[in-house]
């Protein structure tokens, strides 16, 4: 990732870790799931019990830890927080950068992506989702102090959003 790279010449360094696919892995092995997109799927018990092993490993993992993950998954039942309570407790974040763009961007993006199988949803249902995560992301702060960095990463400007999360994090 970009980022990491500007940072580590900068002399600051950070382990890079994809949340989901902590979570991902621990299914995967108690052949829970086959594919990723199946984990939104999951009864709620078993998202909870991989959230809470998935938090337990990365909070013993020393030094910068920059965790990649979404602020919120919507569900069949609906939104479900990325960072609950109990992930929060473990992982204390100093800050949550929240990472957007614009709704159409977002539906182009997932129109695109034959790497992923999505559910079907508009330009609405999008801006909605990303209002529940700004909501969610202020709940984290409540509950841990941390501080919240909006991010844009729109289409053709992905430097820009690059330099504006090597400057948080320096």
């Amino acid at each position: 990732n970009e980022a990491l790279k500007n940072l580590k010449e900068l002399g600051v360094e950070y382990q890079s870790i994809n949340f989901g696919a902590f979570m991902f892995e621990v299914a995967r092995n108690d052949n829970i799931v086959k594919d990723r997109d199946q984990m939104r799927t999951l009864d709620r018990a078993v998202q909870k019990r991989l959230q809470q092993r998935a938090a337990q490993a990365i909070a013993k993992i020393s030094g910068n830890v920059l965790i990649d993950t979404h602020a919120s998954v919507k569900t069949p039942k609906g939104y479900l927080a990325g960072l609950p309570e109990w992930v929060l407790r473990e992982i204390m974040p100093d800050i949550i950068v929240l990472v957007e763009t614009d709704d159409d961007q977002i539906l182009m993006r997932r129109l695109t992506d034959e790497t992923r199988s999505r559910d079907k949803e508009g330009a609405r249902s999008i801006a909605e989702h990303q209002q529940f995560n700004r909501s969610i992301a202020a709940a984290y702060a409540m509950m841990t102090g941390c501080t919240i960095k909006m991010n844009t990463n729109a289409d053709f400007l992905l430097d820009h959003s690059t330099a504006e999360l090597v400057e948080v994090l320096r």
